[in-house]
């Protein structure tokens, strides 16, 4: 498989656009389209918060009735249009009927997305003219429709893959907005994932679940889970290449998972105030999804964000998580190591600091000298099993606090 590229040049059929509609100031990239050809066979990932956005909803409804010839995704920001009872239903539907209208097709071919402030209602007349702009300005430019997409992030995010098979070959490739507010349970951001591959829906579905569990569900940058998230899937088929066999099936996976994996990492690291990206590997625990729930804690507790930022190999806090994480967890069995880096080499495993319930005769200033870089890795060998897990995460740092401390304002 190809390696992933950071950038989209083009996929088969489908055509984006990115445009100001002046729902944010200055003349910002404000609203999104995502349009194909022809129809596609469409899935989904949802948020599990039982707050869900309008968008959310009427998304859920429309690829529960008909998942085999969705043709756009539309995308607002400033108002995530979420706790705004009948009246945001409503306006998620005339958003879609808008874009239908545009676009020449029927209402129920739309998917929409929200992202920005809870509570508030959609200015109709800003989404008009956003729908109006971008079905006008259909074409390749993805970074412009990435960054329509953006709320608190600091850049687009976006990244492609070429898989070439015995027939032919066909590109997948996806944009992903999220800063803050990410935590497991489908993560927190809005991402649009388009291949001109065929599949079927069952495929399509089983594909973006498996992907989104190791990706957009192993990623923390506050522990917070919003009303929002939503990772789509579209596949149109344009490139006239199937994925069918075993081995075709095998590829797309492996493709779509590493795609998600990029673009989830890329969230962490355009989080809310990351000053550090963490790698937390979980080994030989009782079971995988103990290593996760394990991960998920130690990368959501806020003493071990802090003592991230500030360069501190605290140990104890790191265990303590794991103690609390409601998984089976013996300090006396465990260990744990830090070492430079995102993937450290097996012959370098890193510093061991804690081993048998005890902090290792470690230096600190070996320690300190680690976590004084931009990416560290830890390794936390539970002793117990074979289940294993790898969490991204990051520091928190006093500009989190600033961003958040006036996000309304």
């Amino acid at each position: 498989m190809s390696k992933i590229s950071p950038s989209i040049d083009s996929v088969a059929g489908f055509h984006v656009a990115g445009v100001h509609a002046g729902l944010k100031k200055a003349g910002a990239l404000d609203f999104s389209l995502v349009v194909s050809d022809v129809d596609c066979v469409a899935t989904g990932v949802f948020t599990r918060n039982k707050v869900k956005a309008a968008p959310v909803l009427l998304d859920m409804e429309r690829l529960a009735a008909n998942p085999q010839s969705i043709r756009a995704v539309a995308t607002n920001t400033v108002s995530a249009n979420a706790c705004t009872g009948s009246v945001g239903l409503e306006n998620a539907r005339a958003t879609s009927d808008m874009v239908a209208a545009a676009l020449d097709i029927e209402a129920e071919q739309v998917l929409v997305m929200s992202t920005g402030v809870i509570g508030t209602h959609l200015p109709m007349d800003k989404i008009a003219r956003g729908v109006e702009l971008s079905s006008a300005n259909l074409g390749s430019d993805w970074r412009a429709a990435a960054a329509a997409i953006m709320t608190t992030d600091t850049r687009s995010k976006l990244g492609s893959v070429r898989v070439e098979t015995g027939s032919g070959g066909y590109t997948l490739a996806g944009m992903v907005k999220g800063a803050g507010m990410i935590a497991p349970n489908m993560a927190t951001m809005l991402s649009v994932i388009v291949t001109d591959a065929a599949l079927s829906a069952s495929v399509a579905k089983q594909a973006l679940r498996s992907a989104t569990q190791e990706s957009f569900n192993r990623i923390v940058v506050d522990g917070d889970t919003s009303t929002n998230d939503t990772v789509l899937l579209l596949a149109n088929g344009a490139s006239g290449v199937s994925a069918t066999t075993d081995q075709e099936l095998a590829a797309f996976q492996d493709a779509l998972k590493a795609l998600c994996r990029y673009l989830a990492q890329e969230v962490v690291r355009d989080g809310e105030g990351v000053t550090k990206f963490v790698t937390l590997d979980v080994i030989n625990a009782d079971s995988e999804a103990s290593a996760e729930r394990i991960g998920q804690t130690i990368g959501a507790s806020v003493l071990t964000k802090s003592a991230f930022y500030g360069s501190d190999a605290n140990w104890g806090r790191i265990v303590a998580a794991a103690g609390r994480a409601g998984a089976p967890f013996d300090p006396d069995s465990a260990s744990l190591r830090v070492a430079a880096g995102e993937s450290p080499p097996d012959d370098q495993p890193g510093l061991e600091i804690f081993s048998g319930g005890m902090p290792t005769d470690y230096q600190e200033a070996a320690a300190a000298a680690i976590m004084a870089e931009p990416s560290i890795t830890f390794t936390l060998d539970c002793g117990l099993g074979a289940g294993c897990a790898t969490i991204w995460t990051c520091d928190i740092s006093h500009d989190y606090i600033s961003i958040n401390g006036d996000y309304r304002s």
